[in-house]
């Protein structure tokens, strides 16, 4: 049984041929072009920050418009799009997207060793932009979720490698633009690495702070986002929240209710979380565990939560398939995937606006998973990893312990 496994793995650590990757080149391309041909304003979401840097530039507030949930950084960051002519920003918006996807694959894929030219490398992306259509959803929005797609795995990679230090500021730097990976904060918590955790806090802090004084209303975010973000009441919103929060509301449970199982839910994902890093075995698989149990810990309970948060974590669990003991050679992770396959219509969940049911079972599922997984280990440094390599990453990780990392 070994064998055939041995072979699988062998065969798709081999080159990917010319023809994988003129498909593959062909795929992503198609898709851009399409999204730039439907979308004028480089994608629905995309226009919301672009809207709020184009208020800024005309002296108005970027925190007017309550569906701009993102930190005053963002809002410079926009500058340059706003200024650009919207011929180019069409077709350059779904082309950046799918750029940070692809860096954050290719990050992922580094992360376990995995060579870029692989062909579990084309074949996996290929997967992702064919069979997993909160891919295609996020290209489409333009949303900016993709800038902690593409850092979460760079931030692994990095601190896998003992730099936490730089991982913190990947990090923080994606969180000035968008404080979705605040989670991630805990894992440097577990790994006692302060000054990481400093660059995590203190970058968007100065970043926001600094962007702030530049408007006309400096706390608006703390004023009209944060208590939006807290009340999650906006009906519009709440018909694509994929948080158990809304869908169990939706599904006539008390939200008392609804909003309490999801937070206990959470918690018992950051307690999978510590218990995973506890563990001790050293490997890339310990950072990325950790690092997406707490991200899907915080999608349980954060309002909003939206299908294509899941490409956070998602290359991240794909790309340590190869591994013995991942969590992504459980049947139940590919189940998991199963209601995101494009294409397939499912009884009275075919309105967009259901499709929120489909993304809670998805996210549900997943998280259950890798808690599981964490819980009862089988990655690469427990079992099936030969000693040396375990002894290893034991040696780096002890050179790499000193403070300061």
């Amino acid at each position: 049984m070994e064998t055939g496994k041995t072979a699988v793995t062998g065969w798709m650590s081999r080159p990917a041929e010319w023809h994988v990757l003129a498909v593959l080149g062909a795929v992503l391309l198609a898709a851009v072009v399409r999204v730039g041909l439907r979308a004028p304003d480089g994608g629905m979401d995309n226009a919301i920050v672009v809207r709020a840097a184009e208020a800024w530039l005309h002296g108005r507030s970027p925190y007017a418009d309550r569906h701009f949930l993102y930190l005053p950084g963002a809002v410079l960051a926009a500058v340059p799009q706003a200024l650009l002519p919207t011929a180019a920003a069409r077709f350059l918006v779904p082309a950046g997207v799918t750029a940070g996807l692809v860096a954050g694959w290719a990050c992922a894929l580094r992360l376990y060793g995995v060579s870029w030219r692989s062909r579990f490398a084309a074949y996996g992306l290929l997967g992702l932009a064919l069979g997993f259509a909160p891919f295609g959803h996020l290209v489409e929005l333009g949303n900016w979720t993709v800038a902690s797609a593409a850092a979460l795995p760079l931030a692994a990679l990095l601190a896998s490698r003992g730099r936490w230090t730089a991982a913190g500021l990947v990090i923080g730097a994606a969180v000035a633009v968008k404080p979705l990976l605040v989670p991630v904060a805990l894992l440097f918590v577990f790994a006692r690495r302060w000054r990481g955790l400093a660059a995590v806090v203190g970058l968007p802090v100065a970043a926001s702070l600094g962007a702030a004084l530049t408007m006309p209303d400096p706390a608006g975010f703390f004023t009209r986002t944060l208590p939006f973000l807290l009340r999650g009441d906006d009906a519009f919103v709440r018909l694509y929240e994929a948080s158990p929060a809304a869908v169990l509301g939706r599904l006539g449970a008390p939200q008392s209710l609804a909003t309490l199982l999801a937070g206990g839910a959470a918690a018992a994902g950051v307690w999978c979380a510590w218990r995973r890093w506890g563990r001790g075995d050293e490997g890339p698989a310990r950072v990325a565990e950790c690092a997406t149990m707490l991200m899907l810990s915080a999608f349980l309970v954060s309002r909003p939560s939206y299908d294509h948060y899941l490409l956070v974590v998602l290359p991240l669990l794909l790309a340590g398939v190869l591994t013995p003991g991942a969590p992504g050679r459980t049947p139940w992770f590919w189940l998991a995937l199963v209601p995101q396959v494009p294409g397939f219509a499912w009884p009275w969940l075919e309105p967009g606006t259901r499709r929120a049911f489909k993304d809670a079972a998805t996210l549900c599922l997943l998280a259950g998973t890798l808690g599981g997984n964490c819980l009862v280990g089988g990655v690469a440094g427990e079992r099936g990893a030969p000693q040396g390599v375990a002894a290893g990453g034991r040696r780096a990780d002890a050179e790499t312990a000193a403070p300061g990392g």
